[in-house]
């Protein structure tokens, strides 16, 4: 525990811990908004369209890498 030997020592800790506070009250706002955005409909929406592309891509670049082709199985019925 810090020991003081004037308020005005106190007075200068305060502040400082007062604007910390309100950096951290700031950091959490902006936390909340960009956890926000990135929620919304269209950005997840964007994000899993991009997950299937990129599955998509990454699919044919095997696929023509290793000379596999795909097989397809006829059903009688």
């Amino acid at each position: 525990m810090k020991e003081y030997s004037s308020f005005k020592e106190i007075d200068r800790d305060l502040k400082i811990l007062k604007l910390q506070t309100k950096i951290d009250q700031e950091e959490i706002k902006l936390n909340v908004e960009r956890t926000k955005s990135a929620m919304s409909p269209l950005s997840l929406m964007g994000s899993m369209a991009g997950s299937i592309l990129q599955k998509a891509f990454i699919l044919k670049a095997v696929t023509k890498l290793t000379g596999l082709k795909k097989v397809t199985a006829k059903v009688k019925g």
